[in-house]
């Protein structure tokens, strides 16, 4: 026993170690839990007893033909071919021009209409890098050649383009609920409000700062927002909002009023985009071609972290790491409130490390059987660890939602004031998370209403 408890935290030193070496972190998951794996093996041919040798290999081999074989995690590739369609139907590039007419005349107009246009696509997309990098190319130039903020610009964007996280159909949700044994759709309803929330505040604080000080966000030039009548702006986004509003009541009211499960609607959702895509005369073989490589390549490396994953937490488990961690954790003075903050901590400083797709496939199987020996609301718990994760996409050093941004901006912007325009925006989130936490209705009124 004294040995398993020394190999659990040597793994967790190899993979905190290793994780700073390049390599890809499904390969340093993989490669760790399969060299403990070879230790326990020596050791017990030492005639040192330890719980996980080369046998344990099949356990990781079941798991992964568990997610290959069940139907939890079909939604994910849908949703991604349902994301990448719409980013290619052109229908972003419409709305995004049509709310820049329309609020345009005031000072943060832009931001604000980037601000909506993130909403917007994370509920009928949830693909943080394709909307960080589109909002990049459509709007950084005309908020800087309007006079904007950089910072203001900049932390604007990449905190709307990472909203994907949070507001259902998001991916996360989808392998949170399976981890957490939850309903998917229960799981979606029960972020929408943290989202909308954590939208709002950011709306907030955009409207304060550029009342406060409207040189941070001019109006839109004169000449541009004279373009078209005051009447036309209003039917032009109209007619540009109806697409994606229909996608997003077909994908998520299928859900929430029970019509489709997840991945039925997450298969209306893809088809519904590429009838969106060919209505914009976007629909060709070379771009349905180029969306089911981009969708091959975003699910393949979905499925490398979590087999990576599941070869860390099974070896993990093995060793009694998961005992080991509850006894650690339950075994601190900290009552269940404590308990429950400590667990957000410990995700919140991960979150500057790893993807939120390590952290869930690593954390959530370790943290569960704590949540439930505590009484914690497990609905509650999950959408606040989605929440808290929601911060490691504009966290550095790994936050890729500014590695998302760096790409697709000029190269004048550098990453230092990338690093400083973030700031706001992350402690809007814990601001949210506050919120979530003090006020658990927030999650779990919308469940028990549509139930």
């Amino acid at each position: 026993m004294e040995m398993d408890v020394i190999l659990v935290v040597l793994m967790f030193v190899s993979f905190g170690v290793l994780l700073f070496s390049g390599f890809p972190v499904a390969f340093v998951l993989g490669g760790v839990g399969l060299l403990f794996v070879l230790v326990g093996e020596i050791l017990n041919r030492q005639g040192i007893y330890v719980s996980a040798d080369l046998n344990y290999l099949s356990f990781v081999v079941n798991r992964m033909y568990g997610y290959m074989s069940g139907y939890s995690l079909v939604p994910v590739p849908l949703f991604i071919f349902m994301g990448h369609m719409l980013d290619r139907s052109g229908t972003v590039q419409q709305l995004l021009r049509s709310m820049q007419l329309l609020l345009g005349p005031m000072p943060g107009g832009m931001a604000i209409a980037v601000m909506v246009i993130g909403v917007l696509l994370a509920a009928s997309t949830g693909i943080v890098g394709a909307t960080v990098v589109l909002l990049t190319t459509l709007t950084l130039p005309t908020m800087l050649k309007a006079g904007y903020d950089p910072k203001l610009a900049i932390g604007t964007i990449c905190s709307a383009g990472g909203l994907g996280v949070l507001i259902p159909p998001s991916i996360l949700l989808v392998m949170m609920a399976d981890q957490m044994l939850l309903s998917v759709g229960a799981l979606f309803m029960g972020a929408l409000g943290p989202g909308l929330l954590l939208a709002g505040l950011y709306l907030v604080y955009i409207i304060v700062v550029t009342l406060i000080s409207p040189k941070l966000a001019p109006p839109l030039p004169l000449e541009e927002r004279m373009a078209i009548s005051g009447i036309a702006k209003i039917i032009l986004l109209i007619r540009t909002l109806i697409p994606p509003l229909a996608l997003i009541f077909l994908v998520l009211g299928s859900i929430f009023f029970g019509i489709a499960s997840p991945t039925e609607a997450a298969g209306v959702g893809a088809f519904g985009a590429a009838v969106i895509a060919a209505a914009n005369g976007r629909l060709s073989f070379n771009s349905l071609r180029e969306v089911s490589i981009a969708t091959t390549r975003t699910t393949a490396f979905v499925f490398a972290i979590i087999l990576g994953a599941t070869c860390f937490t099974v070896v993990l488990r093995g060793l009694g790491g998961d005992d080991v961690i509850h006894d650690l954790i339950t075994g601190l003075p900290l009552g269940t409130t404590g308990t429950v903050i400590l667990i957000l901590a410990v995700v919140f400083v991960l979150g500057f490390f790893l993807d939120f797709i390590e952290i869930v496939f690593i954390v959530l199987p370790i943290v569960f059987p704590i949540v439930r020996t505590l009484g914690v609301d497990p609905l509650w718990f999950t959408v606040m660890v989605a929440v808290c994760l929601q911060t490691s996409y504009l966290t550095p050093p790994v936050g890729f939602a500014l590695f998302y941004f760096r790409s697709a901006a000029p190269p004048s912007i550098e990453l230092g004031t990338i690093y400083r325009a973030i700031i706001p925006f992350v402690a809007i989130q814990v601001l949210c998370l506050i919120f979530v936490f003090l006020i658990p209705g927030i999650v779990t009124w919308l469940p028990s209403v549509m139930r």
